[in-house]
């Protein structure tokens, strides 16, 4: 849409995040990105987040041994790597 900003990496990873971990998500990515790659979070960017997806799953797999839900949502953060393009409906509860 014109005049309207696009989505940073950072605000995109967040609000897939947020489908799966419900208002922990920005806290939850922040936290990732500080501590694994130590820069602020909103600088992530699409490389970044290659880096951190394998990371991620660990630590969303201690959370929850839900495998299809945590597939599904690695799914959705790569699909932002690639073409930013995530799917808008889904399955899953808030964890």
């Amino acid at each position: 849409m014109p005049g309207q900003a696009k989505e940073t990496v950072y605000e995109q990873v967040v609000k897939v995040t947020n489908v799966y971990l419900g208002p922990a998500a920005e806290r939850f990515i922040d936290r990732q990105v500080e501590n694994h790659l130590h820069i602020e979070p909103t600088k992530l960017t699409k490389k970044d987040l290659e880096k951190m997806i394998d990371w991620i799953k660990v630590v969303v797999s201690l959370l929850t041994g839900e495998r299809e839900i945590i597939e599904e949502y690695i799914t959705e953060l790569r699909k932002l790597t690639e073409d930013g393009k995530v799917s808008k409906n889904k399955n899953v509860h808030k964890q």
